[in-house]
């Protein structure tokens, strides 16, 4: 492997260092510096435990009826759709082909 030093004044440090005899060569340097600088983290790697201790801070919080209330589905305010009529599919692609003007929901 070949590694290049761009910094002179990186490369001065090195030279005094081997030069004190605190260092036989670049290579005990450069090993001296990664023993004494910390280890790096792995990486995080989420469970989902987080979701399921911030879930359990707010079980019981609510009862059922207020979650019903606060999550419940918007009304549909569409037509209902007779499925039973043979002709439905017909009047769905016409509609598609050529569809209505309609003014609100």
């Amino acid at each position: 492997m070949t590694i290049e030093i761009h910094r002179p004044e990186l490369e001065a440090l090195i030279r005094e260092r081997m030069n004190s005899g605190a260092f036989q060569n670049v290579e005990d340097v450069i090993m001296q510096a990664f023993r004494s600088a910390p280890a790096p983290e792995p990486p995080h790697r989420r469970t989902g435990q987080q979701l399921i201790d911030a879930c359990a801070k707010v079980r019981g919080l609510l009862t059922n009826e207020e979650v019903d209330t606060v999550f419940r589905r918007t009304p549909s305010f569409s037509r209902p759709v007779d499925f039973e009529r043979k002709d439905w599919a017909v009047i769905r692609v016409i509609r598609w082909i050529r569809p209505t003007s309609r003014t609100g929901p």
